[in-house]
C-alpha cells in the first residue's frame, strides 16, 4: 500500500480517560438525551432545531455563539428544542479544502489528527459544561465517532456517506438519534434503505473486533435537496416531497418515522438567506397535513455569528470558513418567529 503510517493515535479509552466527563456532565447529558429522544419517538411534539456553524473552526467563537443559543432556548422552550451544530468533521466533494477541526485544529496550519482528536473532544465537553447543551456532529468517519460517543446528542450521516455499509452498521449501534441524508443524487430509496439498515441489529467488524449492535430505532431521514445531472440544485422540502417520503415510510416496517429538513445545501442552492423562507414554508406545510405535522421532527439551519463566509485565513470572528451561514441577528429573529407559528 502506498500509505505512510505517521503515528498511532490513542485509543478511545485513553482519550476519554485524559478528558473525562464529570458526574454532573453525565447527568446533564442523560437529561438532554431523554428530551431529544422524546421528540423522535413522538412523545414530545416540539420542533427540534439543529442549528449552528457549517463547521466549528475555533473554540471561542463557537462557545460565544452557543452561549447565545442558550438564552434563545429559554425564550422558545415551549415550542422548540435546540440542538447546537458543532460539526468538527467536514466532507469535501473533491477532497480539497478545510476538513474540519479534527483534521486541522488551527485552520491555517497543516493537518494534525492527534491534536484534532483531543481538540474536538475538549470542545464538545466545554459546550456541555458551559451551556448545558449536548450537540450534533457529523459522523464523517465511523471510526472517529467513538471519541465523542459519550458526549454527542445527535449524529448526522452525510449525503456522500449514506450509502456506505460501515456508516449504516455503526449507526445501528448508536444510542442517540441518527439522521440519514438523502444522497446528492436525490435517490430517496438509498436514504430509506440506510434507515432500514441502521434500525436493524448487525454483527460486523469495527476497530479490529467482531461487534454486535442492537439497532437504532431513532434513525430517520434528513432531506437536503439534490443535484441533477447538469449540476443544478433540486430542492426536496416541498409539500409533495414530504408526502412522497411519508408514502415510503408507510411502505416499509420502520420504527419512529421522522424527517429533518436541511434548509441549506441543495435545498437552498447554497443561498444561505433562503433558509429563512424554507424553514417557514416547511412549517406552513405541517399546518395543512396532520401526518406531515407528525412526520416533521425538525429543521437543520447553518448559522454563525456573522452572515456569509470567508477564506480560512479571513480573520473575521464568527464568520464561516466553509459554507455561508445566517448571522446571529437573522437567526434569532427566525427562531422566535418559528416558535410563534409552530
Amino acid at each position: 500500500m502506498n500509505i505512510e503510517y505517521k503515528r498511532k493515535l490513542p485509543s478511545t479509552r485513553e482519550v476519554q480517560d485524559m478528558y473525562p466527563l464529570k458526574p454532573a456532565d453525565k447527568q446533564q447529558k442523560a437529561q438532554n438525551d431523554e428530551a431529544i429522544r422524546k421528540i423522535f419517538t413522538g412523545e414530545d411534539d416540539r420542533l427540534a432545531l439543529i442549528v449552528g456553524p457549517c463547521s466549528a473552526d475555533r473554540d471561542d467563537a463557537v462557545l460565544d455563539y452557543i452561549g447565545k443559543l442558550r438564552g434563545l432556548q429559554e425564550k422558545v422552550e415551549e415550542k422548540i428544542l435546540i440542538i447546537p451544530r458543532v460539526y468538527t468533521n467536514k466532507p469535501r466533494t473533491t477532497g480539497e479544502g478545510y476538513k474540519g477541526m479534527l483534521h486541522q485544529p488551527d485552520p491555517t496550519q497543516r493537518p494534525n489528527l492527534l491534536k484534532g482528536v483531543i481538540a474536538i473532544r475538549k470542545l464538545h465537553i466545554k459546550v456541555l459544561q458551559e451551556t448545558g447543551f449536548s450537540c450534533a456532529d457529523e459522523m464523517l468517519y465511523p471510526e472517529n465517532y467513538r471519541f465523542l460517543s459519550d458526549v454527542l446528542g445527535y449524529v448526522a450521516v452525510g449525503a456522500r456517506s449514506v450509502e456506505n455499509q460501515q456508516h449504516r452498521l455503526v449507526a445501528s449501534g448508536i444510542n442517540v438519534p441518527v439522521g440519514m441524508k438523502n444522497p446528492t443524487s436525490g435517490d430517496l430509496t438509498v436514504m430509506m434503505n440506510s434507515i432500514k439498515a441502521a434500525q436493524a441489529a448487525h454483527t460486523f467488524i469495527f476497530t479490529d473486533r467482531e461487534v454486535a449492535s442492537k439497532g437504532n430505532p431513532m434513525t430517520h431521514a434528513i432531506l437536503r435537496g439534490a443535484v441533477d445531472r447538469y449540476g443544478f440544485s433540486q430542492p426536496n422540502y416541498h409539500f409533495e416531497d414530504l408526502h412522497a417520503v411519508s408514502d415510503l415510510y408507510q411502505q416499509g416496517d420502520y420504527q419512529n418515522p421522522g424527517i429533518i429538513i436541511d434548509c441549506n445545501h441543495a435545498n437552498s442552492g447554497k443561498r444561505y438567506e433562503e433558509q429563512i423562507r424554507i424553514a417557514k414554508e416547511v412549517l406552513h406545510s405541517t399546518r395543512h397535513s396532520e401526518p406531515i405535522y407528525k412526520l416533521i421532527k425538525g429543521l437543520m439551519i447553518e448559522s454563525y455569528l456573522e452572515d456569509g463566509n470567508q477564506a480560512p485565513d479571513g480573520g473575521v470572528y464568527g464568520k464561516s470558513i466553509t459554507d455561508a451561514c445566517l448571522g446571529w441577528e437573522k437567526t434569532e429573529k427566525l427562531v422566535l418567529n418559528l416558535a410563534e407559528v409552530r
